[in-house]
């Protein structure tokens, strides 16, 4: 015990920034989600279907991205300054390939938008919007390279503050474009995509003027860093892309349901994407830790300090997330009420933020273990993983609960929540395997 306290509060540290940056993220969703709902429910159905295809894209970078902090963690804890600030150099060009890459995507969604059976009125009104926030992943995806980078070598605080500013100014922005306040013209929901674009580009500019006061950038292009990116990144990305890739399978099933359950699925997802940031942050910070802790014990077997790092901030995480499963099985009227005025959506929004009160828990095991496996670089296993327990688990669960068996968008919900139990209870296990001792850990990365 006093060593898993001990290990915790320097994971805690790090985390503390890493987590406020990563609510500042959801809060811009949030924030977006609360300005939206008082043009119209209709909007807020939009909103929804954007969110998440966004979001599935955003994820993915997200763990497309990952391997940049992994990979310089582990050389700031060796000492190795330029391979660092090399990591951050190849990581902006992966960021900005994938970044194009994803705006393709989602320019083919907007082409074959029909093909989602949504409401006719929802396809009808969210083109604008869909497309701002989509040009939104450019700059998102390189402040999160950046971020990535300033999170390895000591420095979490920066890229935290500058979300902040990021959520102030979106906040801001979304005032005066959707109601045209200040001589703006009124833009409805196109204006929140406005908004959202100004405020993300402003980020990365922020950043960059941060980073050019102090970094050394090399010259020297080298493929194999961008080959390993790749290798430890796609897998990471896979992963995410299984998970947020049901949640997206889950909306539209949820589309076809009608346009209420739609806005309350944005709802009580927008809800649970924000206490997930919690152990998501502490899933970050767990995986650089373990990395930096593999590059400075590089001749020793640290297995011990390793299990210790990723047990304490699994445990740290379950408690957090029973304090918000808590919250939302019991104030979930009050929760959905902030958002909309339709007492159709607030009703079921309610039925929606019990489910997830339920998988809070499984969300911040598998996160948090998924993370500590990626500061080990072992990927591909969980990889796997993640594919059974939501597409060969969950997803067929969800929709035999939810259309087989007529429960409806609860049943959706409740499907989601069986395969995040399967996922957490396997992750768990496979770093406690790995961990045990040095052998195994070599033969899984190997």
């Amino acid at each position: 015990m006093s060593s898993l306290i001990k290990e915790l509060k320097p994971t805690l540290a790090l985390a503390l920034p890493m987590v406020l940056g990563q609510i500042g993220q959801m809060l811009i969703s949030i924030t977006d989600a609360a300005f939206i709902g008082r043009i119209g429910t209709t909007e807020l159905a939009a909103a929804a279907f954007t969110n998440g295809i966004y979001g599935l894209s955003y994820v993915v970078g997200i763990g497309l991205l990952s391997p940049i902090g992994i990979f310089a963690a582990r050389d700031h804890g060796a000492a190795d300054h330029a391979g660092v600030a090399a990591w951050l150099l190849h990581g902006r060009a992966l960021a900005l390939a994938y970044a194009l890459l994803a705006c393709i995507v989602m320019a083919l969604v907007l082409i074959f938008i029909q093909q989602f059976s949504l409401p006719q009125e929802v396809v009808n009104t969210l083109a604008a919007f869909f497309v701002l926030h989509g040009l939104s992943i450019i700059p998102a995806m390189q402040f999160q390279a950046q971020r990535q980078y300033l999170d390895a070598i000591g420095q979490p605080w920066v890229g935290s503050i500058i979300i902040y500013v990021n959520v102030a100014l979106n906040a801001l922005l979304n005032w005066l474009f959707i109601w045209g306040h200040w001589g703006v013209p009124a833009m409805g929901l196109a204006g929140s995509g406005v908004a959202t674009l100004i405020a993300r580009s402003v980020s990365v500019i922020l950043i960059e003027l941060w980073l050019r006061k102090g970094t050394h950038m090399p010259t020297a292009w080298r493929m194999q860093r961008v080959r390993e990116l790749v290798q430890l990144g796609v897998p990471a990305a896979g992963s995410l892309l299984f998970e947020s890739g049901i949640i997206i399978a889950a909306m539209i099933m949820l589309g076809w349901l009608g346009t209420v359950p739609l806005a309350a699925h944005q709802i009580a997802l927008t809800c649970a994407s924000f206490s997930f940031m919690f152990p998501l942050g502490i899933a970050m910070a767990a995986g650089i830790r373990i990395s930096r802790t593999r590059g400075e014990m590089m001749n020793q077997d640290a297995n011990a300090v390793l299990r210790v790092i990723g047990v304490g901030a699994i445990a740290c995480g379950t408690a957090i997330m029973l304090l918000f499963a808590l919250t939302f099985a019991f104030a979930g009227t009050y929760i959905a009420a902030a958002f909309t005025p339709d007492v159709a959506v607030i009703e079921m929004s309610v039925k929606l933020l019990f489910i997830a009160a339920v998988f809070q828990l499984f969300d911040g095991i598998q996160v948090i273990a998924i993370g500590a496996l990626r500061g080990l670089t072992d990927v591909r296993v969980p990889t796997l993983i993640t594919f059974c327990a939501y597409w060969l688990i969950g997803f067929p669960a969800a929709y035999l609960l939810g259309f087989t068996f007529n429960v409806g968008a609860t049943g959706v919900w409740s499907g989601l929540a069986i395969g995040l139990a399967f996922a957490a209870v396997l992750l768990l296990w496979r770093f406690v395997a790995l961990t045990r001792t040095n052998a195994a850990l070599e033969h899984a990365v190997s």
